[in-house]
């Protein structure tokens, strides 16, 4: 068992961008990166009546993400991802060094 802190942010609002949910539920997005913890391994969400459930949860340098991990987030590949994280965070500068919670996902098939 892992020992996480105690989350910052309540799991519903991990994937939250029309254009992201929409990757999610077409099976493209299965990564969400937040400054902050938003969930534990084995927890569920819903995205448009579509169960989700966090596989897995770690902490990760900006800076080791690859182009697969990029397209897992739903974006074409990581100069895509970064040029809209850094359009969306106004005077933020790209710190490789960076840390944040990788959160993995999948689909609930229906029981």
């Amino acid at each position: 068992m892992h020992d996480y802190p105690e989350k910052t942010c309540d799991i519903d609002r991990l994937v939250r961008h029309p254009k992201l949910v929409a990757a999610a539920l077409a099976g493209e997005k299965t990564q969400q990166r937040r400054d902050g913890l938003y969930a534990y391994p084995g927890e569920r969400f819903i995205l448009e009546g579509v169960e989700f459930e966090v596989t897995g949860v770690e902490r990760q340098r900006i800076g080791d993400m690859t182009d697969a991990d990029a397209r897992a987030e739903g974006y074409p590949d990581l100069a895509a991802y970064k040029d809209l994280i850094l359009r969306m965070h106004s005077g933020m500068e790209w710190n490789e060094d960076g840390l944040v919670w990788l959160h993995c996902f999948k689909r609930r098939l229906p029981e």
